[in-house]
């Protein structure tokens, strides 16, 4: 039988970067709250978790990439909110932000969780950022613990 690597949900040793965007903050505040509450559900220690705020999402890759090769994180949370609008500003920031963080990801030795939304309208972010089934935030978290804690298993 096949040997199957698995690890798991266990933060009390975890030390984690979030990334988050002011811009949209109405959105960016639920995912943020979803993601704590998760990494403290999991055993999660405020002293291992260092939140980093940002004024938008086109700036989360820049920091993402300092926090991923300060060797301070065993793993990072990415979190932000792009809404489509009238213009095509849209299509640029979401596939800018996602190349970025993706980039950071490949070239950095710890897991990169992806919470960014990018949704047509407010209520579908709301939607994303509600209630804890629902929290892209307490999703990218639990990400985030499961890859740092695999990444120790693999390395």
């Amino acid at each position: 039988m096949a040997r199957v690597i698995e690890a798991k949900l266990d933060a009390r040793d975890v030390r984690i970067g979030i990334v988050v965007s002011r811009f949209n903050m109405v959105v960016t505040e639920k995912l943020l709250q979803g993601a704590l509450d998760a990494l403290k559900r999991y055993g999660g220690r405020d002293e291992n978790i260092d939140i980093l705020r940002v004024p938008g999402c086109f700036e989360i890759p820049f920091f993402a990439s300092k926090m991923a090769f300060s060797g301070k994180y065993d793993a990072l949370i990415c979190l932000g909110a792009v809404i489509r609008g009238e213009t095509a500003h849209f299509e640029h920031i979401a596939s800018e932000v996602t190349r970025g963080i993706g980039s950071v990801t490949r070239a950095s030795k710890i897991p990169i969780a992806f919470g960014v939304l990018t949704t047509y309208n407010m209520e579908q972010a709301l939607q994303r950022a509600g209630s804890e089934m629902e929290n892209k935030g307490f999703e990218a978290a639990l990400v985030a613990i499961e890859m740092a804690n695999l990444n120790r298993t693999v390395l």
